[in-house]
């Protein structure tokens, strides 16, 4: 009996010593393989794990660099975490199309180095035109944002996130700056067929109609900006499923364009904003203040009609004015110390002037009876706007008599809120939580259930469709055949 039982503890610490020395050698290869697999991923690119965010810039390794590209990976990792996930911020990941140069940054004149995409915005950003280009700049801010998402230093809002995987992302961002190229390549040289900013479209239109990820969801997840009302108006009308991030639908077929499917965002303001405004109503001399172009086509008629029903009313200031020479400087100033400003629908149904009015604490005084206004699905312009109908405000002293009965309470109060939301409209870099660029992502975020029922919707039938019924749906029919 105690030989057998020697025998069998034996046994039991030869087996136990076999086990131990096979775990320990499948540890030691598993522990071997993965360091191969990462000095091999650290070998050849910069990558930042944070969630699918990615440094596209090629980093050169050497040996003194080798052993802190880790490091640096975690630290990234750690950073982004602490600031972004505890408050759980993340709304949206894009995925944005590298498109060439020429669609965006080019357009600013910057040249490419090394071949890159995208310039370096550690180093340096690429400015945007002043004047009056700068209002509707709004694809410039968004990809900005973008790029920002992928260096934590530059960025202190964390709704958004670049993805280098098209399938993770919610909505695939087009960076193409439409604005900018209306307003500075639409005229055709002696020398051209076409304008660059036509060909640019073409282009444009050619490309995102054989990528995947149009095909995908036949453009209903992706993002246009086309914010000038000219801008896109030949792509348009083949990228309509796309959403467009506008400035109004003034000049957009419902069919093309509508609050359902798209986003209003925002014009970037032209007047300085009324900075440490220690402004009451009393000290504020001008009642009422427009200064702009009186004389406008479509729905601008109304602004030559008002002009005559107030121009020799005491305390109004309505002038023709632009942004040549000071004008700029003298509508900031007059703003500034005016109590309502006139916000009054010219050739489309928005302007600037609206904007202008916020940042200087102007109560607006909005006469447009087709505006669309941004982010009104979650804030009451009518706590800090006033309301007119067209209608009214052509009848002699209406609008005079309006303006003159609101009380220095109602006014203040209004001012207070204008203060309070005036951060809504703000374009800046890096983007900041609750600015312009924020509240343009969080619109988008809000489309999203909408835009994935449309998708979802119109794959009812399509895994059901014979070969038989797609060649039929293939033959053209009259339109009357039915």
């Amino acid at each position: 009996m105690a030989v057998a039982e020697r025998n069998a503890s034996s046994s039991v610490v030869i087996i136990s010593r076999n086990c131990l020395f096979s775990l320990f050698l499948i540890s030691t290869i598993f522990f071997s393989l993965s360091w191969f697999y990462v000095l091999r991923s650290t070998g050849t690119h910069h990558l930042v794990e944070a969630g699918s965010l990615t440094n596209s810039k090629p980093l050169t390794v050497t040996d003194n660099s080798r052993n802190n590209l880790q490091e640096e990976k975690e630290l990234f990792r750690k950073k982004y975490d602490a600031k972004c996930s505890k408050d759980n911020e993340l709304l949206l990941k894009v995925y944005m199309y590298d498109l060439n140069p020429e669609f965006h940054f080019g357009l600013l004149n910057w040249k490419s180095e090394g071949g890159s995409v995208w310039p370096d915005i550690r180093v340096k950003i690429p400015s945007y035109p002043g004047g009056l280009n700068l209002q509707h700049s709004i694809e410039y801010w968004l990809t900005l944002d973008l790029l920002a998402s992928e260096v934590y230093d530059k960025r202190e809002a964390c709704s958004v996130i670049r993805v280098r995987n098209s399938s993770e992302a919610d909505v695939i961002f087009v960076p193409f700056f439409s604005s900018l190229s209306y307003n500075r390549f639409s005229k055709r040289h002696p020398n051209e067929k076409k304008s660059q900013n036509k060909v640019l479209q073409e282009k444009l239109v050619k490309f995102l109609t054989s990528q995947e990820e149009w095909k995908r969801s036949g453009g209903k997840d992706h993002i246009v900006v086309a914010h000038h009302p000219n801008s896109l108006l030949d792509a348009r009308l083949k990228l309509w499923p796309a959403m467009f991030i506008l400035a109004d639908f003034g000049r957009y077929p419902p069919n093309i364009a509508n609050v359902e499917k798209d986003v209003i965002a925002p014009y970037k303001h032209v007047i300085k904003s009324h900075v440490n405004d220690a402004s009451e109503f009393d000290s504020r001399p001008i009642l009422l203040y427009f200064q702009g172009a009186i004389y406008r086509k479509d729905g601008g008629f109304v602004r030559q009609e008002l002009f005559y029903l107030l121009k020799d009313e005491k305390d109004v200031h309505f002038t023709f004015g632009s942004v040549q020479k000071n004008g700029v400087t003298e509508a900031s100033r007059g703003m500034h110390s005016s109590k309502f400003c006139l916000n009054i629908a010219g050739d489309t149904p928005s302007s600037n002037r609206l904007f202008d009015a916020i940042a200087s604490h102007c109560v607006p005084v909005i006469i447009s009876d087709d505006i669309e206004l941004p982010y009104e699905d979650i804030l009451d312009y009518s706590e800090f706007c006033i309301f007119v109908r067209t209608s009214d405000a052509v009848k002699e002293k209406f609008l005079i008599n309006l303006i003159r009965s609101i009380k220095k309470e109602e006014w203040m109060r209004m001012r207070d809120r204008l203060k309070e939301i005036e951060q809504f409209f703000e374009f800046q870099y890096p983007s900041k939580k609750g600015d312009a660029v924020q509240m343009i992502w969080q619109a988008v975020a809000r489309k999203i259930p909408s835009i994935r029922r449309n998708i979802h919707k119109s794959r009812r039938f399509s895994q059901t469709v014979t070969d038989k019924e797609k060649g039929l749906r293939s033959i053209s029919l009259p339109r009357n055949f039915w």
